[in-house]
């Protein structure tokens, strides 16, 4: 048996990133028993879908350096990597098995559990953990999140409480207990809980982009804004030069002759809400270019606004300034047009409307659009997990079947659609969706429609843009978009919010929209008059 090479180790690894696990079992066999090579083989093992032999050698090495990351949590990056989530579980679970005691095996298990949305299987085995050392910090955080999501925030703040009993010094608990009150939308204490956390780590821009959430959902946007900006240390979060981002500017600012380049960021909601702001930099006298998803390209062009749209796979062009979008309402915050274009500030293509209305229903009755699921994000743990309390089953919209003469739109996308495979009783939705090309098209669709009911989508803002009447059903631990205890949105003035009033809940929430569609209580229409069909 040969002593590995550095070279073949780091062959090995680069086989095991590019998911080619066989081969790289079949390099790492042949050598020694050295403390790296075993544990490249354990990862090799694990994608070949050998349990045993995985969690053997990941034992053996995390029983060597026990005060190490465990070796497992490699393990999982290179799996996960590669949706090789199954055989990423067995293995945790064999290794759980082998070294129970060692509560770190706890640790991961719960977490993949928990991001997999298996959140009272994750509870057993963090209770196992936790059995084993009550005030352990990651176990404690972790269970905390789990309860969390299943809608127990008394006993998460308790346990959290408890846990800082034990760390007060302990960063990352105070941050997640301020994240714990916010949802529970207990804003002044959880207000609290972030300066605690902030006053231990200043500088971290986590704790400052989760403060400044917090601030905006509160409707204290100045702040928040001002505190958003320290989302910009984060690691590759800003791609442009920091000296060329654009500053706050005055009410007399004048932008004439400067060109700004507005930058992609966030999601499709996220830069359909913002978009709102390229109208005043254009009435200051500027040049606005912006860089955007392909989808979004038709719209954007249509504002008039704008002397250029491209995407991420053209280089940017010279420019005074840039900004992302979601830096849009800081830099302009003192200026006379801080809240932005009036309500529709986004508009359908009239020819694109014709040609998408032979796909709607006809007659007098009220055409509805619905959208029941966001879009799912497996590899996102935390995304993937809001994207399941934002997301309604469509049969917990059967009631909806039962309105007289009101007619279903389809308007979903993604893995949702295929919800619609099993219908609910009697419920008829007509599903445009699958000849649809970009948000262009979905614009045309929605100028047809007499309202949109949506979760918290890009439907939601691009339907709010246009002027078109939306309920937005809203989970109870809402984004900040939609502020606290409100049922309208500054954002747009013909959306109305049904909010969850218990965590995970939602046949209340469908009970109110069921009776306000019956009683045709709709927000009023800023649709343009001749875009209706």
């Amino acid at each position: 048996m040969s002593t590995p090479t550095d070279h073949i180790l780091a062959q090995a690894l680069d086989l095991l990133r590019q998911g080619r696990f066989a081969h790289a079992r079949a390099l790492l066999e042949p050598c020694a028993d050295t403390p790296r090579a075993e544990i490249l083989l354990a990862h090799a093992h694990a994608g070949c879908n050998r349990v045993q032999e995985a969690a053997r050698l990941l034992c053996r090495q995390a029983h060597a350096h026990p005060a190490a990351r465990h070796p497992a949590r490699d393990m999982l990056d290179l799996l996960l990597a590669h949706d090789r989530v199954d055989e990423a579980e067995a293995v945790l679970r064999a290794v759980r098995q082998r070294a129970g005691r060692d509560i770190r095996t706890h640790d991961m298990l719960g977490e993949l559990l928990l991001q997999r949305g298996r959140s009272a299987e994750a509870q057993a085995v963090l209770a196992e953990g936790l059995a084993l050392s009550p005030a352990q910090l990651t176990t404690g955080n972790l269970m905390a999140v789990c309860l969390m999501e299943q809608g127990a925030f008394a006993d998460g703040r308790d346990l959290l409480g408890y846990i800082l009993e034990h760390h007060p010094d302990s960063a990352m608990t105070h941050a997640n207990l301020a994240h714990l009150l916010a949802a529970w939308n207990r804003h002044d204490a959880a207000l609290e809980a972030h300066a605690r956390a902030l006053a231990l780590r200043p500088e971290d821009p986590r704790l400052r982009m989760n403060h400044a959430l917090t601030l905006l959902r509160t409707g204290q946007m100045e702040r928040g804004w001002a505190e958003y900006e320290w989302r910009h240390r984060l690691p590759g979060r800003l791609r442009l030069p920091p000296a060329q981002l654009l500053p706050v500017l005055e009410p007399d600012a004048d932008l004439r002759g400067r060109t700004i380049l507005v930058t992609r960021e966030g999601g499709l909601g996220d830069m359909l809400m913002m978009l709102r702001f390229l109208p005043v930099l254009a009435g200051m006298g500027a040049r606005v270019f912006v860089q955007a998803p392909a989808t979004l390209h038709g719209l954007i062009r249509r504002m008039g606004c704008v002397r250029r749209v491209f995407d991420e796979r053209r280089a940017p062009p010279d420019h005074d300034w840039h900004c992302p979008f979601l830096s849009l309402p800081r830099a302009l915050h003192r200026t006379p047009g801080h809240a932005g274009a009036d309500v529709p500030y986004l508009r359908a293509d009239p020819q694109l409307v014709r040609q998408w209305a032979p796909f709607l229903p006809t007659g007098t009755g009220l055409r509805v659009g619905l959208v029941w699921g966001g879009a799912s994000r497996p590899d996102v743990p935390a995304a993937h997990a809001m994207d399941r309390r934002r997301s309604v089953p469509l049969r917990a919209l059967a009631p909806l079947a039962g309105l007289a003469g009101v007619s279903l739109v389809s308007l979903q996308m993604g893995a949702y659609t295929r919800q619609m495979m099993d219908m609910p009783a009697g419920m008829r939705l007509y599903d445009p969706m699958e000849s649809v090309r970009d948000m262009d098209d979905t614009a045309a669709l929605i100028a047809g429609l007499d309202v949109v009911v949506s979760v918290d989508t890009a439907m939601a803002h691009l339907a709010g843009a246009m002027g078109c009447p939306v309920i937005l059903l809203d989970r109870f631990d809402n984004c900040w978009r939609w502020l606290s205890g409100r049922t309208d949105s500054p954002w747009y003035p013909t959306l109305r919010i049904v909010r969850q009033i218990t965590p995970g809940q939602w046949e209340d929430v469908v009970s109110r929209l069921y009776s306000m569609l019956g009683r045709r209580d709709l927000p009023p229409s800023r649709m343009p008059a001749l875009l209706r069909t």
